[in-house]
């Protein structure tokens, strides 16, 4: 099942494949046109053929009648018997009591033309009302007697021994005419090419042989071809796959057809764009990280001045998570993999924390929680949870309160969710939510600035630490997220 699947992959989903496709489809139709017109021409010639040869036998078996009906019937066995003496002939007399049963060769079109043509002369030239039997028949078996006397049982003497071998019979035209009432003349002869009807023969290996063998030279030479032309292209995919890899960039050697050389040195060319652009980037923001440090460093220093010590301490988390996020930002310019190490987290600690600033701030917000910890990434998971928080009050009714509550399931997930009084989503949008850069119009008119990156950021921390964010309409109205996340 493998082998027939990698089979149907290369050979409709590969350029190599359909190139062959391609060529051997090609040419089994010139092929087989050819071979069509050659059939035409071949039976058109065989029925011409057919045609003189029905004429020239009915001309021997007429001269035959002839010759036999105007002796006596005393001397007839005798020149009968001097024809059979002379040796082996393609030309059997005899006479019966009865017509003979003789099976004709199946399926010959051109067999049964021979038979009509050879009846119609005959009963043209006969008397009136002359019952005529014609069949072209196999000599293995045929019968030459109505007691079921073999041709093959007659002496080598009578008939040619080579006619009706084994390995190539020549078939028998047999003609049986009532001459006299209960006399029936049975005459059998070959015809003057006994084998011409094998022309017709149309799927023959000494015909189906050498045209195989062109149509597998041609694939082979197709596979050959085809895989030059592509092994450019394929050093090209693996270039291109490297490109948003920390690979350092190599321009591709310029090689291959007019095409594929374009398409190298185009890409060449992009990709020393992008080089370019990411080292101007990295230069950017390692510039702006160190510009931030400074002034957080000499905040961290007035913080130290502080006498309460409780304000001191949150001065520091906030400033600690600020050089966390100036790092992390760096780092993601950078493109280096996992920005901080999972841990614990108390979620609900962490919500409390929100609310508590969010209110300092003067915004209304409800809590509903209980104590769940999830584990995962501290400031991945405090900044998708601040910008549902800042989504719920910045776009909800700013006279009613938030609610925000922290619980869990049957299946053992914590639950967090976030609601605001707002006017909601159109429905046709929430598909479109969690997308980047998505703004609905209502928060466009309410925030010019926003790039509409804040719910995608959601979705992709929370579906990093293996949970799932629904959003909805809340039936008593406003706008609900729920955000599920593993328990730790």
């Amino acid at each position: 099942m493998r082998l027939e699947l990698r089979a149907r992959k290369f050979l409709f989903d590969s350029l190599q494949g359909r190139f062959v496709l391609a060529m051997l489809g090609g040419l089994a139709l010139v092929q087989l046109t050819v071979n069509l017109v050659w059939y035409s021409q071949i039976e058109q010639r065989v029925r011409r053929q057919t045609e003189q040869a029905a004429h020239h036998v009915t001309s021997g078996a007429m001269g035959a009648v002839r010759a036999l009906r105007e002796l006596p019937a005393a001397y007839r066995p005798l020149l009968i018997e001097q024809l059979r003496t002379m040796g082996g002939t393609r030309f059997q007399v005899f006479f019966n009591n009865a017509a003979v049963t003789v099976t004709p060769l199946p399926g010959q079109p051109m067999a049964r033309l021979l038979e009509q043509r050879v009846t119609q002369e005959l009963t043209a030239q006969l008397p009136p009302g002359t019952p005529v039997h014609v069949a072209l028949a196999s000599p293995i078996g045929l019968a030459v007697a109505p007691s079921g006397a073999l041709l093959s049982d007659l002496p080598e003497s009578w008939v040619e021994p080579s006619l009706i071998a084994v390995e190539r019979p020549a078939p028998f035209l047999v003609i049986q005419a009532e001459t006299e009432p209960g006399v029936w003349l049975y005459l059998s002869s070959t015809l003057p090419d006994p084998y011409y009807l094998e022309q017709l023969e149309f799927f023959t290996w000494q015909r189906l042989t050498p045209q195989l063998l062109a149509l597998g030279l041609a694939v082979l030479l197709t596979l050959i071809a085809v895989r030059a032309i592509t092994r450019p292209l394929a050093g090209l995919s693996q270039a291109a796959a490297r490109v948003g890899r920390r690979v350092a960039p190599k321009p591709l050697p310029v090689s291959g057809t007019q095409e594929v050389r374009q398409a190298i040195e185009a890409f060449n060319d992009m990709q020393e764009r992008i080089r370019r652009y990411i080292g101007d980037r990295e230069r950017l923001f390692a510039s702006i990280s160190h510009d931030l440090r400074t002034p957080i460093t000499r905040l961290r220093l007035r913080s130290e001045l502080l006498d309460d010590t409780a304000v001191q301490d949150e001065f520091h988390e906030d400033l600690d998570e600020l050089d966390m996020m100036v790092k992390t930002a760096l780092q993601i310019v950078k493109d280096t993999d996992i920005h901080e190490n999972r841990a614990p987290l108390r979620i609900d600690l962490v919500l409390q924390k929100m609310v508590r600033d969010a209110r300092m701030g003067g915004h209304r917000i409800e809590l509903q929680n209980e104590p769940l910890t999830v584990f995962g990434k501290p400031l991945a998971l405090k900044r998708a949870l601040g910008n549902l928080l800042d989504n719920a009050m910045f776009y909800g009714d700013a006279g009613q309160a938030v609610e925000v509550s922290v619980g869990s399931d049957e299946a053992g997930l914590v639950l967090v969710t976030v609601r605001d009084r707002g006017p909601g989503v159109p429905d046709g949008a929430l598909a479109l939510l969690g997308q980047p850069y998505t703004r609905l119009e209502h928060g466009a008119s309410l925030r010019k600035e926003g790039l509409g990156l804040g719910l995608s950021i959601v979705r992709e921390i929370v579906a990093d630490h293996g949970g799932t964010v629904r959003f909805r309409n809340h039936p008593a109205g406003g706008f609900e997220v729920r955000v599920a996340l593993p328990a730790g």
